[in-house]
């Protein structure tokens, strides 16, 4: 709207300065009227220009920043589902989790279906298969976590903002409620520094292709996920956070 505003003025001044011309300025003099408006026309096309870009340069220097937040977010969802495998519940203790992260063990599991002869009564024997859920061993959780930086995971990138992280219980059927967890950030530490009102857009956006509302978050608190609210091209590789 400011770039259209400022054409439609440069339009209106441009066939005023025109009509002056014209009107009152001598043959003579006009070729330093010329000069005067080649400037102005410089100036004024360098302008449009940028007024062009800025929101263009915003969207790639934002893609750039939320992915290597979403890429710590992504972190803290893997540990708080690997500690739910453990102790049926997650957690919102940051020392413990990234603790967790290092000391942690999981269970290595194998099913096996075992016959068994059931007595219906009467001598009459019937074969039964179940299924037995065998405990083979464990293996450490930092195997899942191998060359990351988990340690660092709560800090968000290129801020002095640490994530905040909360847990809960939602019902998911009548009757049963199950754990949740949400680790989140407000966008704006996150865009400090870039034009006042795109950030202001940005913080209002509701379309698919956008990390939509006031925060970046993975989780909830008020329905069953372990998703993020970024859209999906944010989960197709790492390429865009190392742009820097």
């Amino acid at each position: 709207m400011n770039l259209l505003l400022m054409i439609l003025a440069a339009v209106v001044v441009a066939f005023l300065l025109a009509m002056f011309v014209v009107k009152f300025v001598p043959l003579k003099m006009r070729w330093l009227v010329s000069l005067a408006l080649l400037a102005a026309s410089i100036f004024l096309a360098i302008k449009i220009y940028d007024g062009i870009m800025e929101p263009i340069n915003f969207n790639k220097d934002k893609k750039v920043r939320y992915a290597k937040v979403i890429k710590n977010l992504k972190l803290i969802r893997d540990a708080e589902v690997k500690y739910k495998e453990v102790y049926g519940n997650f957690t919102s203790n940051k020392d413990s989790l990234i603790s967790f992260v290092e000391n942690g063990k999981l269970a290595l599991t194998e099913t096996k279906n075992v016959e068994e002869k059931v007595d219906k009564g009467g001598g009459i024997f019937v074969t039964v298969s179940k299924k037995v859920i065998d405990t083979i061993g464990y293996e450490p959780v930092l195997r899942y976590f191998e060359g990351k930086n988990y340690k660092d995971m709560f800090s968000v990138p290129g801020t002095e903002e640490h994530f905040e992280l909360a847990i809960g219980r939602v019902e998911k059927v009548a009757g049963l409620e199950v754990p949740v967890f949400e680790a989140k950030v407000s966008k704006k530490p996150i865009l400090k520094g870039m034009n006042p009102s795109l950030i202001k857009a940005e913080l209002e956006a509701i379309e698919s292709d956008q990390i939509k509302g006031e925060f970046v978050s993975v989780g909830s608190l008020t329905e069953v996920t372990t998703g993020g609210n970024w859209p999906p091209y944010y989960d197709k590789g790492e390429a865009i956070a190392k742009e820097e």
